[in-house]
């Protein structure tokens, strides 16, 4: 009997309990949102927010144009570089210039003397003076041909003898050119360097305007017709090579433009165009070669120099856009404030995408048509930390 009075009074009171304590519970999670919502939210009085100059803007779609950022290196152009040296055996015997000298297209560089040298000119020499001669007696066989004073066989003679002079002629020519010597540097001598050994010195001069930027001979040195004497190259021009992933080598195209931020000028980017996409796919990396060529006026770009190629991604999509002013960071993690009414501002989890001149992508956080705040975000972040320790005091 007692025990049946006790149970009715204790299952009342266990109830009553339960049901308390799950209001209490539910008391709680209000409570804990209600004070999460507070910590998000600033307010301002209207006086504070004019004292610090605090702006906001409607965000809405524009277009974006994002790059496909890749590590490059600055190479010398193959188009404006030279090897020079020697196409005859012979010993160096005089050298006009340094490494870092720049010279101009025709520019001797250094004189080259031997035996070859000389047998070359006087081959040259004696088909010249043996051409002149074949002509004066074939013209004038014709002349007396013509007068009905001379044979048919004379003139014919004359005039395969004058064909064949021409042949030698001409073979002799272009042996001269060929080791970058002209007919008047041989008949007559003239070159900056002749002196008693002329016919057998040879001017080896630069193909192109350049730098000098290695020289591999001193007076004295024999060399060969496989002799690398000089390389000079002209950088008005540079190539930059990087590498991009094959799924984005379809977006790219020889006409896209291109820009190269260089680690030593990285508040200064130069403006080129793409000029190569390769053919082959790394297996490794997935990835195939681009090329893109820079004007180099000022010589800043210098070959092997390292920096990052950003090309244009042409689909030129719209997206929701704030300045880098805008966000905030808390704990690591990237925070816009969007106006809630007048003097109220709510702090927003924001993810970015691409950054470019100050200007930051947000895929996460915002919509069009939020008012965010662009100038002022660092005092409301200021203004929350304060509000949080105040409360944990």
């Amino acid at each position: 009997m007692l025990k049946r009075i006790a149970l009715s009074i204790m299952v009342p009171l266990v109830l009553v309990v339960v049901i308390m304590g799950c209001g209490k519970e539910k008391n709680d999670k209000e409570q804990s949102s209600n004070e999460g919502n507070r910590a998000a939210l600033v307010t301002l009085t209207q006086a504070a927010i004019n004292e610090i100059g605090l702006k906001t803007e409607v965000i809405s779609r524009k277009p974006f144009t994002k790059f496909f950022v890749v590590s490059a290196k600055v190479l010398a152009n193959q188009d404006n570089e030279a090897l020079v040296g020697s196409l005859v055996q012979g010993r160096v015997c005089k050298v006009f210039v340094r490494a870092g000298d720049y010279v101009k297209a025709g520019q001797e560089l250094m004189l080259v003397e031997g035996l070859e040298i000389g047998e070359i000119k006087a081959g040259f020499i004696s088909a010249k003076a043996n051409l002149e001669y074949q002509k004066a007696n074939y013209e004038r066989q014709k002349t007396l041909f013509e007068e009905n004073v001379g044979a048919q066989k004379n003139l014919l003679e004359t005039q395969n003898e004058y064909e064949k002079a021409r042949a030698e002629y001409n073979a002799e020519k272009n042996r001269i050119n060929a080791i970058g010597l002209t007919d008047s540097e041989v008949i007559d001598g003239k070159s900056n360097h002749s002196d008693e050994h002329g016919s057998g010195t040879l001017p080896v001069k630069s193909p192109i305007s350049g730098v000098v930027v290695e020289r591999n001979v001193v007076i004295g040195q024999s060399i060969e017709a496989t002799t690398t004497a000089f390389k000079i190259i002209n950088l008005s021009s540079v190539w930059i090579d990087g590498q991009i992933y094959e799924k984005d080598a379809g977006k790219i195209n020889n006409k896209t433009a291109a820009d190269f931020i260089a680690s030593s000028f990285p508040e200064e980017p130069f403006k080129g165009k793409v000029t190569y996409i390769g053919q082959v796919i790394d297996e490794k990396t997935r990835t195939i070669t681009l090329r893109a060529e820079f004007s180099n006026a000022t010589g800043k770009l210098k070959p092997q120099m390292f920096g990052e190629l950003r090309i244009p991604d042409e689909n030129n999509p719209t997206a929701l856009l704030v300045p880098a002013e805008a966000l905030v960071k808390i704990d690591n993690a990237d925070y816009i404030f969007i106006q809630k009414d007048d003097t109220t501002f709510e702090k927003t989890p924001a993810t970015v995408c691409c950054a470019q001149n100050e200007i930051v992508e947000v895929t996460k956080g915002i919509k069009e048509g939020d008012k965010v705040v662009v100038k002022g975000a660092f005092y409301l972040k200021s203004e929350l930390m304060k509000a949080s320790l105040g409360e944990g005091e």
